[in-house]
This record gives structure tokens, sequence and C-alpha cells, in this order.
């Protein structure tokens, strides 16, 4: 019922709205009206008051609440349906433990991953209220081998999301975002298939935002966008990604359009012109990146002159001048 008091509020937010009227509306007492709107207070909402005149929500704390996020989303189905957790072992593992009953689009968001995870197994550093930790369930009609480009579809709408607010990331193919040399966002994309047919795509997301002190481990590679200089609301940046994400998206599933996820990866690509590693579970190779082809693949040339594409999620790739 709070999250209904919520939404009558964010509807007419910057006008009054009388106790007896939200009362009225949502078939509750004022006591209980009174009750949640303290309760809002407490979440960080600002909520003026005024006799005979009632309340008015005027702003909103940096809170990740499915009522704030679906007001003014722009999607047909990404962020339709969001289940919200304080505190979870990890966004991907319940998605997919829910994925047979759940519809194309939900997405599971948590304040706090105790388990998060990153790719080829690493753990993601997942502070509470800290980030943006969340992930997608998609049930698209493709063949499992044209599954992998998604990692990179996102990470277009992740630096599409960021320009919106003034916030300018590069894509460290496939799976990295990063915001002056460091890494602000990571991508783990995670599937159940059949030989000729996709169950489902789990499409996990973690953002560094609020982010100040990172583990001795990682503060020399981790950023966040208020360390960078950026104040930005967690529920607006979610709401941007999902809209990116889902033109980004549809475009390719629909389409089989990949033109401007592979410019925008082109553009905004942090290893082009640069030496890397490709790595896999056996070995470390050195190359020089060279391009991002037209289905997304990472055009490498080694130091014997042999060029080979790398697929995503087949390999990792670091750069060299990380070490």
């Amino acid at each position: 019922m709070k999250d209904r008091v919520l939404k009558y509020l964010i509807r007419n937010k910057g006008s009054f709205v009388s106790g007896e009227k939200i009362s009225e509306s949502l078939g509750i007492s004022r006591a209980a009206v009174w009750k949640h709107i303290s309760s809002l207070r407490q979440d960080g909402f600002e909520i003026d008051s005024a006799s005979r005149r009632g309340y008015m929500l005027i702003g909103d704390a940096d809170i990740i609440n499915p009522q704030i996020i679906s007001d003014s989303l722009r999607t047909s189905f990404i962020g339709k349906k969001i289940i919200y957790m304080d505190s979870i072992g990890s966004t991907n593992d319940h998605i997919k433990s829910i994925a047979g009953g759940s519809t194309d689009g939900t997405v599971v968001i948590a304040n706090e991953q105790t388990k998060g995870k990153g790719r080829m197994g690493r753990y993601w550093h997942s502070q509470k209220g800290d980030g943006i930790w969340m992930s997608m369930l998609l049930k698209p009609h493709i063949a499992p081998n044209k599954a992998s480009i998604i990692t990179q579809i996102a990470g277009a709408a992740i630096v599409k999301a960021l320009d919106e607010f003034g916030v300018s990331a590069m894509i460290k193919w496939p799976n990295d975002i990063i915001l002056n040399g460091k890494k602000l966002c990571g991508i783990l994309t995670e599937m159940a298939a059949e030989i000729d047919r996709i169950n489902y795509i789990v499409l996990g997301m973690g953002m560094n935002v609020k982010s100040d002190n990172f583990p001795d481990e990682i503060s020399d590679i981790a950023t966040s966008l208020y360390k960078e200089g950026h104040a930005i609301k967690r529920a607006d940046i979610i709401r941007s990604i999902f809209e990116n994400f889902e033109r980004l998206y549809v475009d390719y599933i629909k389409n089989d359009d990949l033109k401007e996820v592979v410019e925008i990866c082109r553009e905004r690509s942090a290893v082009i012109g640069k030496d890397i590693y490709v790595i896999t579970w056996s070995e470390k190779k050195k190359a020089r990146a060279l391009d991002i082809s037209q289905n997304g693949d990472l055009l490498v040339e080694y130091k014997d002159g042999r060029k080979e594409s790398l697929v995503s999620g087949e390999v990792s790739i670091r750069k060299a001048d990380d070490e």
C-alpha cells in the first residue's frame, strides 16, 4: 500500500493533494495515509505537508523504487515488471530461479548483492546503496549462436544512457564500461539454451554509482560516477538504460540490425588501436586490437602477423597497459 501512496504522490508531484482525497482514492483510512507518508519520509522522500492542503511530493532521495523507475518509463516490455530486493545473493541467480514463470523483460534490482558475480567466476563488489545491481530476463526468438552480441548491445545502451547525463564513458570489448581509464560498470550475460533454441538469457549489470571506497585489490582499477564528479540518481540512470537497451535490442531481434550498436562500440572503444592480452582458460597471448566487425567480433593481430576475429563470450581480454 505504501507504493500505491507513493504512486499517487508521483502522479501529482509538485501539487498538494489532501489526505482525504488519497484516502478515498486508495480505500484506506486517513490514519493509514499518514502512516505511509511518514514511512516514505523515513525512506528519504521529501514530502511537504500543510494544514487543509494535504501532502506534496517535492523530491526524492537516491532510492531505487519500482514506482520511481516506472514513472515516465518509455518502454514496451523492458522493466514493465520490476522485482526489487533490498539485499540478495546475486540478481542473476535469482532471475534464473524464476525465469520459467516470468515474462520477457522482467528485471530484478537489488540495493545490495552479497554474492555478486563477474565474468569467468570473478567476484563483483556490490556494496549496499552504492550502485546499480540488476538483471534482465530476455526470451528472444533467435538461434543460440546469435546471442553473444547482446552483451555489446547492453554496453552500447549503457554508454548512450550515460551520455544523457553528461558522462562520456568507453567500452572495453565486450563487457566492461570504462570511465577515465577505470572500470565503472560490468556486464554478465548468461544463457539457458538447447541446440536450436534459447530458453532464456539473463543480462546482469553492475554499475558503481556512489561508491567512494573500494577494497584494496580493486581500488586502483575501479571507479564510480561519484568519484568522477557526477551526482546522478540511480533510478534516472536505470530508466535511461531500459529505454536505450530496448530500442537497440528490438532492432537486432526483429530486423537483424546491428549498425548503430557496432558504430557505438567502435566510436567508444577503449581497446581499438591498443595492445591487449587475449585470455582463454588455458593461455594468454599478446595482440593488437584492430577493429570491431559488423557482427560485433573483435579483430586482433598477433605478433607473428596472424589475424583473428574474437567472438564475445568465448574469450576475455585485458589491455596490456593494465599491468
